[in-house]
């Protein structure tokens, strides 16, 4: 199969700033606006109502803000018939007098009543905690990649990998702020499905450097990364191109619950491609990687052990 030969890593200072420019104004946005954390985070009550028939978003939406209601959150729930209501939390009032305040708006004025389905409350200390333990997550699975990394490849590689998951995670999340789009637990989920996926596609690309150093003596650092880029090239187009069709199929067809989770891995795995090419081998070769800190060290005296 023919390779191909594009010069990425003489590119890279391109892409560098590039991607300084994009993490700058992801932290800026993240320190400015923040998240629109869901009330999985903030606590609030959770209302799942059905129709006979298609409900109409839109129509309800504005009968819930006439009513008082401004801060609820309405979305498709699996069918068009399935309506899932947010609403943050409300001072001195109970969630059942909430959901039964609700029902009674939305059929004030209809000809087919909804039904109640459920009803779940998140309370404030709840949310909290789940807050404090997800990015705790986040935080103690970034430590274990620089773990293993460093264990199985080099230290300057396993800083590389760790700035290239940084950049992907947090241009992410930046760009989810920027969009003001809802934060909770499913797109919690989806930024740490995102670190795997990032670090899987940096750890192909190498994994090639590494064969390629011992096997190509006779080139310069910056060649054999090179090289090593292209080689893996079609086999990280192709492991993206087919996941960017699943999460395409999702956010169109998955319903209103889980667009904000593709969102999430949809601009994850297209930086995630972007920075294994980018970010990962430029980042290690500035950090000074070489063919000397990949070398099998010779045993002292395996030439005598080699003997009959």
């Amino acid at each position: 199969m023919k390779t191909t030969n594009i010069n990425f890593i003489g590119n890279r200072n391109i892409a560098l700033i590039f991607s300084a420019v994009l993490t700058i104004i992801s932290i800026g946005s993240i320190a400015v606006k923040g998240f629109q954390m869901g009330i999985d985070f903030t606590g609030g009550t959770l209302i799942e109502i059905g129709y006979q028939k298609a409900a109409d978003l839109t129509v309800l939406r504005n009968t819930l803000d006439e009513a008082g209601f401004s801060d609820a959150t309405v979305q498709n729930f699996g069918t068009a018939k399935d309506v899932l209501i947010r609403l943050k939390l409300h001072e001195g009032v109970s969630s059942a007098d909430l959901s039964a305040k609700v029902l009674e708006a939305i059929n004030k004025n209809t000809a087919e009543p909804a039904s109640l389905r459920r009803v779940e409350f998140v309370g404030p200390q709840v949310g909290d905690d789940l807050a404090e333990d997800g990015f705790l997550a986040m935080l103690y699975s970034t430590i274990g990649i620089l773990i293993y990394i460093a264990w199985r490849f080099e230290w300057k590689f396993s800083t590389g990998a760790i700035i290239a998951t940084l950049h992907d995670v947090i241009v992410t999340m930046g760009f989810f702020s920027l969009l003001g789009l809802e934060f909770d637990l499913t797109v919690l989920a989806a930024v740490l499905a995102l670190i795997g996926y990032s670090l899987n596609d940096t750890i192909v690309v190498y994994d090639r450097i590494r064969e390629n150093f011992r096997l190509l003596r006779n080139k310069s650092t910056e060649e054999i990364m090179n090289i090593s880029v292209n080689e893996t090239l079609s086999r990280t187009i192709m492991t993206s191109v087919t996941v960017l069709l699943v999460l395409v199929s999702l956010f169109f067809l998955g319903g209103e619950v889980i667009h904000n989770f593709s969102i999430v891995l949809l601009f994850g795995v297209f930086f995630g491609t972007y920075s294994s090419i980018f970010i990962a081998s430029p980042a290690a070769l500035l950090l000074g990687i070489s063919a000397a800190d990949l070398m099998i060290p010779v045993k002292e005296g395996a030439e005598l052990d080699s003997r009959p």
